[in-house]
């Protein structure tokens, strides 16, 4: 398997993981470009800053969904408590 499959098909987000990140990353585009272009009235500087910082944010927000996927508890630890039966007193 590539590096690029392995990338968009782990078992943490698989595909719709992928899928997630890049609707972010168009919704995130058109914020940016819109506020951008809202303040200073200059198309070509909100298409930098649309293309710039989003791209910056998308890589981050990535690594950042795979971080808190790794810190999730595991289901060993979050499995359900014992039966009465079987605590000890």
């Amino acid at each position: 398997m590539s590096r690029l499959q392995q990338l968009t098909h782990n078992e943490a987000g698989g595909q719709r993981g992928t899928i997630k990140t890049l609707t972010f990353a168009i919704m995130h585009f058109t914020v940016a470009f819109a506020v951008t272009y809202a303040l200073t009235g200059d198309f070509i500087i909100g298409g930098l800053v649309a293309t710039v910082e989003p791209a910056v944010n998308t890589v981050a927000y990535y690594f950042h969904e795979k971080i808190w996927l790794r810190l999730a508890p595991s289901k060993a630890t979050t499995s359900k408590a014992e039966p009465a039966e079987s605590i000890v007193c």
